[in-house]
């Protein structure tokens, strides 16, 4: 057989194509004076319990818990980053270690404060305004606080807690090392005997081969050795699900996902409308299901047959330079001076590119003070290219609003976070397929649109419904064995894809790698994210600078007012279905538009 192309080492990767870590730090005697810093801060803020019912000493307390929380953010950062470059590099898991301590120590220092200003009646309050101008700096944080008393403890239960937290990190961190740095793959063999690496960071390329024996091999590669190691990340999984559990009942919320959920002020509805109204609209997924599998030609169209282009004679390579350019031409209708953001992000160094020997698989935006770090596994595919264009769009909206707002408000939740990056995917592909007037590429591209709705849309709902519906089972006391996950992984799959997809019993295992159900109900955000930037994209393309300024105001708006009104001041109502149902209404306007363009 053929020698399998090697994966470099982290020392032999260009360092022109590596992020500038030293943006944060020069090296690590900074950033450990940065953790005695924190130490110092979080001690100063201490010395004031039991007297924040004060204004001027309410107000000293702000300004350090700020500080602290800058710090804090800062210096975690960098560590994760630096373990992220290299998961099996053993002096950078020491960073992460020596970082997560100092965070757990330090927000333990200051668990008094929660319960103390949350005793201080209303009417005081708003008289410390009054008597000190600088607490209207924290009137959004000191309310949001407030919206939540009904779950805050005392100050000795609080600080229990906050001890608690570095534990219960245990299982993500059993996970991601297992996941990263302990699992190796055999490689996948192609049709003419050539080998292939398999890697989580390297294993989509392989399935959108036009090689079937090539797909089929790295899933076998991939799921088989997953199977082997299913009872360690059951027991893995089912420490992250107890762990949410311990924290919601202590808090005394009746569920895992009503704390998750009210920790950014979004509504459980949002979440079931999401799940109810993907099922009302399951057709379109089985309709494209069906004209996939008549468009390979096969017989029986397998889990590892979903990935491949069903347009392969206008295949598409994209070279990093050249998506660097698309994505910048693709961006235009968002003004110069967001242009201009993105050229800075591209010649400073922003990014990690490509992969390396025990480099974090997938990708992701970092958003610090200095600027963004983003780490990407890039392939030089189409889906590479929009892997760029969306973790930019991260990048961009962490820039805006931590030029914008003060860093109390900077830091936007989660269930905004995924539209910014999805927004740009819209606006790319919108670009794309302005540029040709080529057919094959054209359908191509739409097949490519496709499958974006298949695994942000119906995929991360799949992944969304799959997370509440272990953690409720564990709620009644079942035990989440790898018997029992695999049950329901596979009973999903077979309702998501519908009656001409062979749900292979490999897939059963795929829970296994998916870092995000370690996220605390993260996924059904890319879903509603992706829904809401499909509405903003359209109306930036159609109604122009008002849209865009709207838009930007959002980009630029933090964590100022709740998720939802941050989305309705841009455009789009999340509070109710119907921007999930014209996103789909749209997916399937656009499997009819395939069908006639190869027939």
């Amino acid at each position: 057989m053929a020698q399998a192309n090697k994966i470099p080492a982290r020392s032999e990767v260009d360092p022109a194509y590596t992020w500038a870590l030293e943006d944060m730090y020069s090296d690590v005697n900074a950033w450990q004076a940065d953790l005695e810093k924190c130490r110092a801060v979080a001690d100063e803020a201490a010395a004031l319990q039991g007297r924040l019912a004060d204004a001027a000493v309410l107000l000293q307390y702000c300004q350090l818990e700020e500080e602290l929380g800058q710090l804090l953010r800062k210096m975690h950062g960098y560590a994760s980053c630096k373990r992220d470059e290299d998961t099996s590099n053993a002096d950078s898991q020491a960073l992460v270690a020596r970082a997560t301590g100092v965070y757990v120590e330090c927000s333990g220092k200051i668990a008094f404060a929660t319960p103390e200003i949350l005793a201080i009646p209303e009417e005081t309050l708003e008289q410390f305004y009054q008597q000190q101008p600088g607490l209207e700096r924290y009137r959004r944080s000191l309310t949001d606080a407030r919206r939540m008393k009904s779950h805050v403890l005392s100050a000795a239960e609080e600080a229990l807690l906050a001890g608690a937290a570095e534990m219960a990190e245990a299982p993500e961190t059993i996970h991601s090392m297992l996941d990263n740095a302990d699992m190796v793959f055999p490689n996948a063999v192609d049709s003419q005997g050539q080998e292939h690496p398999v890697t989580n960071g390297g294993y989509i390329p392989l399935v959108e081969s036009a090689d079937r024996t090539l797909r089929k091999s790295a899933f076998e590669s991939l799921y088989h050795t997953y199977a082997g190691v299913r009872n360690t990340s059951a027991a893995a999984l089912a420490g992250q699900v107890n762990q949410l559990k311990f924290f919601a009942k202590a808090r005394k919320y009746p569920s895992t996902l009503a704390a998750s959920l009210d920790a950014t002020n979004v509504p459980e509805q949002v979440y079931h409308n999401l799940i109810q109204a993907v099922h009302e609209d399951m057709h379109y997924m089985y309709k494209y299901m069906a004209l996939r599998k008549k468009l390979l030609g096969v017989d029986e169209l397998h889990m590892y047959d979903l990935y491949t282009s069903i347009v392969p004679e206008a295949d598409i390579r994209v070279p990093f330079e050249q998506a660097k350019q698309e994505v910048m031409e693709a961006v235009s209708v968002l003004g110069e001076d967001y242009q201009a953001i993105l050229k800075e992000g591209f010649e400073n160094r922003w990014l990690d590119v490509y992969e390396n020997q025990g480099k974090r698989s997938g990708a992701y935006s970092a958003g610090h003070q200095v600027h963004p770090f983003v780490l990407l596994n890039y392939k030089n595919t189409l889906d590479s290219e929009f892997t760029l264009a969306h973790e930019m769009g991260h990048a961009l909206h962490s820039y805006l609003s931590n030029h914008t707002q003060t860093p109390v408000d900077s830091d936007y939740v989660i269930f905004v976070a995924e539209v910014a990056s999805t927004c740009n995917e819209a606006l790319l592909m919108q670009s794309l397929l302005n540029k040709t007037q080529d057919k094959k590429v054209r359908a191509y591209l739409i097949n490519y649109f496709l499958e974006q709705f298949r695994t942000t849309l119906y995929r991360q709902t799949m992944f969304a419904e799959f997370e509440m519906l272990i953690n409720q089972a564990s709620e009644r006391g079942e035990a989440l064995t790898s018997k029992m996950l695999n049950q329901l992984y596979h009973d999903l799959n077979v309702l998501y894809y519908g009656p001409d997809v062979v749900v292979d019993e490999e897939i059963d295992f795929e829970w296994e790698r998916i870092p995000h159900f370690y996220y605390n109900f993260y996924v059904f955000q890319y879903a509603t994210g992706f829904s809401a930037a499909m509405a903003l994209s359209q109306r930036i393309l159609k109604e122009g600078e008002s849209a865009v300024k709207d838009y930007l105001g959002f980009l630029s708006g933090g964590c100022s007012k709740s998720p939802i009104d941050l989305l309705r001041g841009a455009g789009v109502d999340m509070s109710t279905p119907q921007p999930i149902h014209e996103a789909l209404a749209l997916f399937g306007s656009l499997i009819d538009e395939l069908d006639q363009l190869l027939a």
